[in-house]
């Protein structure tokens, strides 16, 4: 099979995928949007004509943001609500109140996540970023599914990162409860946990109308960033000693491209299950290629940790009783 990409070239910015498309009547989701690469994932969906919803921890940030990008885009379609995917009870009130708003959703776009953090627990005694990146946008899908299944074909797109090398499933301790902490790692199990999550729904859920694919955006330098040290991130490469990115790094307009071409790009209709990384399918990581920064390890995309994550995760909200 012929990998799927874009015509456009990898660096494009989001806007530029939909400059000839036309998605009024269409309904998206975009969490996480009030920051970084949310803001120009619904930049581009407004300036197309979608009515978009920004499920947003930060509702005053979120309503700022809405407004100028009505006024960026002419679009006013767009619509600010309160999700904290740290608690699973937000999750609830806020798939809710989506269902109430929007009984059809063509795009799930699960932008939102945090980063390295320092260790700590969500409202519901989950590893942070597990419970944030993973656990809260799982269980935020499933609720919506009504939705998504009223309005198939439908897509839901799993942002995802480079950072799933780093470790797979934690199964024996995904929380780190009998093990030492490390962030990377807990990083990594998160990004993870994101691409097996949109491997199993799009098993689950393909042959009714509803595909889901991961995203790797790219190096990008946002908000996600803050709990790294400017000294960490220097070693890392990623900046400069004056705090400038590294210029392979993309601007977060490029970085949200592969979220836009995910959620809408003709030539992934009904195509679901796959690692997406600049405008294109991915393939499993060669470690001797001249480009290792692109490329997927394959425990990301395993159908039977797949499986076997969709009923740990439901077997970890379960025993919280929400």
């Amino acid at each position: 099979m012929t990998p799927v990409k874009s015509p456009l070239a990898p660096r494009a910015d989001a806007a530029d995928l939909l400059k000839d498309t036309d998605l009024t009547g269409q309904t998206a989701v975009v969490t996480g949007a009030a920051s970084g690469l949310g803001v120009e994932t619904v930049r581009a969906l407004l300036g197309a004509g979608a009515r978009v919803i920004m499920p947003v921890r930060d509702t005053a940030r979120g309503e700022e943001v809405a407004r100028d990008l009505a006024q960026a885009t002419g679009n006013s379609d767009v619509h600010v609500l309160h999700l904290d995917l740290g608690s699973l009870a937000s999750v609830r009130q806020a798939a809710g109140e989506l269902l109430a708003l929007a009984p059809q959703i063509r795009m799930l776009i699960n932008n939102a996540g945090v980063m390295a953090t320092p260790q700590g627990q969500t409202a519901d005694g989950f590893e942070t970023q597990f419970g944030t990146n993973h656990l809260g946008h799982f269980q935020l899908t499933r609720l919506l599914m009504p939705a998504l299944l009223a309005a198939a074909p439908a897509r839901v797109v799993a942002l995802s990162s480079s950072g799933h090398r780093i470790s797979d499933i934690r199964w024996d301790d995904p929380n780190f409860r009998a093990t030492p902490y490390d962030p990377w790692q807990a990083y990594g199990q998160s990004k993870t946990a994101n691409a097996l999550f949109a491997a199993e729904l799009n098993r689950r859920y393909a042959n009714q109308g509803v595909t889901a694919n991961a995203v790797h955006p790219g190096g990008i330098m946002t908000g996600l960033q803050k709990h790294m040290p400017a000294g960490e991130a220097q070693r890392r490469g990623w900046i400069d000693e004056n705090g400038v990115p590294n210029p392979a790094f993309k601007t977060p307009a490029q970085g949200a491209s592969t979220s836009v071409w995910a959620a809408t790009a003709p030539e992934l209709d009904g195509v679901g299950g796959l690692f997406l990384e600049d405008l294109q399918q991915s393939t499993p990581l060669d470690e001797a290629s001249p480009n290792p920064l692109f490329g997927y390890k394959p425990h990301a995309l395993n159908a039977d940790s797949a499986r076997r994550l969709w009923t740990l995760s439901e077997d970890l909200i379960d025993q919280t009783g929400k």
